[in-house]
């Protein structure tokens, strides 16, 4: 927990937590101080326009070279969920480098029992509103369950979509040896991808619930072939989600793109939090 919280604090995230565990191993925030400020005078209402926006003072936009060389010199990435246009703010504010619109909205924001009900249409709405907030992180989507399994030309054009109509900068989905020649047909049209392997939210009634993956020696070794082959298949990156340290640890060794843990120990190139979890906003699912 104080290596995830230390990896936040180096973005310029300043959190007062209390030891109690949410999904993802979140911390509990009490505060979050923003590094970075969409102007030079405090706005105190929200009917009374911002002025002086051109003193406003950005970062730089975050871009898939950034994250690269981020890997390279070895740099903590941080990375975030937001759902609308304040979540956004948030994350742009804060020096995350990237921010995911993750299909997890289904759950925490919009109610759901699962992530599976959303549709692209609703994925597109709440990527347009955050688009509108967070303009400096690196903008990464979820591909909603049943866009791009039946076959690599749905994967593209839905994709496609993504990026022309949601504004994001790339585009995030659920499997590993399995969705290799999918991730390989995105990427070959210029879209990045962003594997996730181990727990697959939009699978979870095929593992049996949110359950850890990879705790036997053959369920390790699959998660490795996983990894390779997401690699292989062109993925700038990979989130490694529910799994011992012990492996993601070792897969994070073996690959030469980064890894994004969550609830996959310390050692991943990188760590990313749902925002609802980590400011204490959830709490119809928590697990052990």
């Amino acid at each position: 927990m104080s290596y995830i919280l230390s990896r936040l604090q180096l973005k310029g995230i300043n959190m007062l937590t209390r030891p109690v565990i949410g999904r993802a191993f979140a911390p509990r925030v009490i505060s979050v101080v923003p590094k970075y400020s969409l102007t030079n005078k405090v706005r105190n209402y929200s009917s009374r326009p911002m002025e002086n926006n051109n003193t406003a003072q950005r970062r730089p936009k975050v871009s898939i070279k950034t994250i690269q060389n981020m890997y390279k010199r070895k740099e903590p990435i941080s990375m975030m969920t937001a759902q609308d246009y304040p979540s956004g703010l948030v994350v742009d504010q804060s020096g995350i480098d990237i921010c995911l619109v993750g299909d997890s909205l289904a759950m925490v924001s919009l109610g759901y029992d699962s992530t599976n009900p959303l549709t692209v249409e609703d994925m597109l709405h709440h990527c347009r509103a955050v688009a509108r907030g967070a303009k400096a992180p690196f903008l990464v989507a979820d591909l909603p369950y049943g866009s791009y399994e039946a076959c690599p030309d749905d994967a593209v054009r839905v994709s496609l979509r993504f990026l022309k109509e949601g504004n994001c900068d790339a585009v995030k989905l659920e499997g590993g040896i399995e969705m290799a020649e999918t991730i390989r047909r995105i990427t070959q049209v210029g879209i990045p991808v962003l594997a996730h392997i181990g727990l697959t939210p939009q699978r979870q009634s095929a593992l049996g619930g949110f359950r850890v993956q990879g705790k036997t020696a053959k369920q390790a070794s699959a998660l490795l072939k996983d990894a390779f082959a997401v690699q292989e298949a062109g993925a700038f990156g990979v989130v490694l989600e529910a799994m011992p340290s012990e492996i993601a640890e070792y897969i994070t060794q073996q690959l030469k793109i980064p890894t994004i843990g969550i609830g996959a120990g310390v050692e991943c190139s990188g760590q990313v939090l749902v925002q609802n979890d980590a400011l204490g906003l959830f709490d119809k699912f928590v697990p052990k």
